[in-house]
């Protein structure tokens, strides 16, 4: 790849990040007015709720992170991270943490706002992770003074949210991990390795509990169970069948209204396709691609490895989540629940996810 100067701040991935969250806006303005009208008596109930708490102040976290020095994370990494895993085990608090409708205890109640710990996990062990990695240099080479040094303390946030239990979100995590220990030039005898070991640890994690199982063979048979497991998945695929090349046209969704679950969350993508069709979503893909080309082109033309892994981590949490809920709607797949990045309604998802982005404009103006 060819080099890139960044003497000043990327503009182009900002229009193109900006491109991507106003877009998310918009379509969730459509997408929650069915559910918005029948639990709240207000059909932008949802747009105007993740303006309010996720982009507004999103917006400030982004600005101001743009414009400090990046190098300001590695001083703080370590409170950052043992403030994330304070988060994580404040869920587990009767009376703190709170348990969504499908039985994940993945929230924190606190004086009438709810936030979800794990999306700020995701930075917090990208910023640690990277400052460790960084500062062990060539030690990582080493099997138990550096790979295992880092991977043992990586895996503790992966623990806690597998716990809670939230298998998509630990994926997320694993990946990110897996991810910074790649471009840290970890040795690939040892990230096989560990490879090897995830994919017996998620076997037997499906093996004992019942409904992750369940998940798996919806997975490979969604038509055993069309009213059950499978609704939600063949729902989806109706939607996406129904918008055809051009789309039903922008509102004009049928599986929103109270047929297709969670249209304004980890479903979201089976509604654009309804109303937009294949070639928007080609556009839409084209655009998540331009925004990862665009940082990867960062992580080759930035000296430093802290900045180097900084943008990486970020860009490789993009990917995964994007990979893991498009994968799911359209049945290449099994469903995990993970939101579409700057898409689907949630607050804290959406401002921490800003604010990552704004360390990534940071690197390319300081790096």
């Amino acid at each position: 790849m060819r080099k890139i100067n960044f003497a000043k701040a990327d503009y182009s991935f900002i229009i193109l990040f900006f491109a991507l969250v106003l877009f998310g806006l918009m379509f969730l303005s459509s997408a929650g007015v069915a559910v918005g009208i029948h639990d709240f008596d207000d059909p932008y109930f949802f747009v105007k709720r993740q303006i309010k708490l996720g982009f507004l102040p999103g917006l400030i976290l982004f600005l101001i992170f743009a414009k400090i020095d990046y190098q300001i994370w590695k001083k703080y990494a370590s409170p950052i991270f043992i403030l994330g895993l304070i988060l994580l085990f404040l869920v587990f608090i009767p009376g703190i943490g709170s348990t969504n409708n499908t039985g994940t205890r993945s929230w924190i109640n606190m004086f009438g706002y709810s936030f979800q710990p794990a999306e700020a996990m995701k930075l917090a062990l990208i910023i640690f992770m990277s400052a460790l990695l960084a500062k062990l240099g060539n030690k990582i080479f080493d099997l138990k003074e550096g790979f295992f040094l880092a991977l043992g303390i990586g895996l503790i946030p992966v623990a806690l949210v597998a716990l809670q239990p939230d298998i998509g979100t630990t994926s997320i995590l694993f990946f990110i991990i897996l991810a910074l220990l790649y471009f840290a030039e970890a040795k690939i005898s040892h990230m096989l390795m560990l490879l090897l070991v995830a994919i017996f640890g998620f076997i037997f994690l499906i093996v004992i509990a019942p409904y992750r199982a369940e998940r798996v063979t919806t997975f490979l048979h969604p038509e055993l169970d069309p009213q059950g497991q499978g609704y939600q998945i063949n729902q989806a695929s109706l939607a996406i069948g129904s918008g055809g090349f051009f789309g039903l046209g922008f509102g004009h969704s049928r599986q929103k209204f109270q047929y297709l679950p969670e249209v304004h969350g980890d479903s979201i993508f089976a509604i654009m396709s309804e109303e937009l069709g294949f070639v928007a979503m080609l556009g839409f893909l084209i655009l998540l691609f331009l925004i990862l080309k665009r940082g990867f082109y960062l992580v080759l033309n930035t000296q430093d490895l802290f900045g180097k892994l900084l943008v990486s981590g970020i860009m490789s949490w993009l990917f995964a989540q994007s990979f893991l809920n498009i994968g799911a709607i359209v049945g290449i797949l099994p469903l995990t629940g993970v939101p579409l990045p700057f898409v689907s309604h949630g607050g804290s998802a959406l401002l921490i996810g800003m604010a990552s982005m704004g360390i990534v404009v940071s690197v390319s103006k300081h790096s």
